[in-house]
């Protein structure tokens, strides 16, 4: 229960502070943590679902740590690892050296 207090205070702190204040702080010069966005996602989608008080709690607690099937599994990705998916899949026909050549270049930009 106190696990869940924590996640809902801080993303209601993080909700409340000013939009610069977000940006200064993230973690990542790209936005928002996969953390950030994967709560971001979450709470919208409880307040979609007009939940509140326990339920809502609850709905957070499993959202947050995977159990529904409510986020996607792209958006729990880093910009990296989405990075890195594409580029597997660009380069899924080749093999050896053409490859890590290939991976190496795609991953850089």
């Amino acid at each position: 229960m106190r696990t869940i207090l924590a996640v809902a205070s801080a993303f209601l702190a993080l909700s409340l502070m000013p939009v610069s204040a977000q940006t200064a702080t993230s973690p990542s010069s790209h936005g928002l943590s996969s953390q950030q966005e994967r709560m971001k996602s979450c709470n919208t989608e409880a307040g979609t679902k007009k939940l509140s008080g326990d339920s809502r709690k609850t709905f957070m607690s499993d959202c947050l740590s995977g159990k529904t099937g409510s986020v996607s599994s792209d958006q729990n990705m880093s910009p990296q690892q989405m990075k890195m998916k594409e580029c597997n899949v660009k380069a899924k026909t080749m093999k050896g050296d053409a490859r890590k050549n290939f991976m190496s270049n795609c991953l850089k930009g």
